[in-house]
């Protein structure tokens, strides 16, 4: 995979902060800083390089800046690669994430699963779908933002009681037909290990691999 992914980092970038509430992205000249304002989760920076285009010095340039815990960095290169570019104080996370996409267009809404209550509701530019076991409990949910041309999926997860009844496919579905409604033609999207195999089995493609790190000071504590 390249260096050039055509925006996509910008892309999740701009539909990310929308969907968390956090402040409007600030450019670097390596890619992002994003105030987000919790103590955990303070500040994050994203490097807009993909792939072969990460470079070393660049990560610990801005690594090196960093100097209070909560402030997180995300790489998109693979967990190995990038860990050994960071200094004292930085957790990585072991299992990396994945950069995707896919192309929207326009389908059938899928039928709500029986026995589950659906909600779909907009507000504040997110879109959300949220289903509820029989018995009035969570289920499943996910969130959805279009920025024009693109949309950015966030936050989908299923309740471990419900899973393998196809809730988070039809979680997927739902968002990326809303957002094909909303004018949307490409979806963008963080995911987990877990996750990847149902966004690959909905058609979505990784354009890269994704490292996660927090600074969390000299002692070096996991968080």
């Amino acid at each position: 995979m390249s260096g050039n992914t055509d925006g996509i980092v910008r892309a999740w970038v701009d539909g990310w902060v929308v969907s968390r509430g956090a402040a409007p992205p600030l450019r670097e000249p390596w890619g992002y800083t994003i105030d987000v304002g919790t103590a955990e989760h303070v500040t994050r920076h994203v490097l807009d390089a993909v792939n072969d285009g990460v470079e070393e010095r660049t990560v610990r340039k801005v690594a090196d800046s960093v100097t209070g815990t909560g402030v997180r960095l995300k790489v998109f290169d693979g967990p190995a690669t990038v860990a050994a570019w960071l200094g004292e104080g930085w957790w990585t996370d072991p299992e990396p994430g994945y950069l995707m996409s896919v192309s929207l267009a326009a389908a059938e809404t899928p039928p709500a699963p029986d026995g589950y209550r659906v909600r779909v509701w907009t507000r504040g530019g997110v879109t959300r779908v949220m289903l509820a076991a029989p018995d009035g409990s969570w289920a499943a949910r996910g969130q959805i933002v279009p920025t024009g041309g693109t949309a950015v999926v966030d936050q989908v997860e299923t309740s471990p009681a419900h899973r393998r009844r196809g809730l988070g496919a039809f979680v997927m579905r739902t968002l990326t037909q809303e957002a094909v409604t909303q004018g949307a033609e490409k979806g963008v999207l963080a995911g987990t290990p877990d996750g990847r195999a149902l966004y690959e089995a909905l058609g979505w493609r990784v354009e890269a691999p994704l490292t996660n790190a927090k600074f969390v000071g000299a002692a070096g504590q996991r968080p």
